[in-house]
């Protein structure tokens, strides 16, 4: 089980950018399922955008275009970049990884089911 600590969350205005980042340790960023949820007060965790070991990408519909999910091996980072960000991505945004090593050209799942570590979380408010 790894540890993953979320930062980079904020207020933003309608129309701009954000990246969060998501610090990992103790398992390797780039030989699982990486994914990036977004939980709205009241509701189910959503995931929004996943990384493979092979860097297959894997988006929900709402943010697909807009939103970019990256890693940086070295850093054993994971990144989520925003643009173009409106009322409807207000949330609490979770990082995740996958229990185990797995390599498929194949995307990840959205499930949360499938993730094993959590990070806190880090919220992201959108202002007009």
């Amino acid at each position: 089980v790894g540890q993953l600590v979320e930062s980079g969350g904020g207020s933003v205005q309608t129309g701009g950018s954000l990246r969060i980042s998501c610090r990992v340790s103790g398992i390797s960023v780039g030989d699982r399922c990486m994914a990036w949820f977004r939980q709205y007060p009241g509701r189910e965790r959503e995931g929004i955008a996943t990384l493979g070991a092979s860097g297959t990408t894997n988006y929900s519909d709402s943010v697909k275009a807009r939103f970019t999910i990256s890693r940086n091996d070295a850093q054993n980072e994971l990144y989520l970049q925003m643009e173009n960000l409106d009322d409807e991505d207000t949330g609490m945004y979770y990082c995740a990884a996958a229990s185990r090593p797995f390599y498929s050209v194949h995307p990840c799942v959205r499930l949360s089911t499938a993730y094993l570590s959590w990070g806190q979380g880090t919220q992201i408010t959108v202002v007009s």
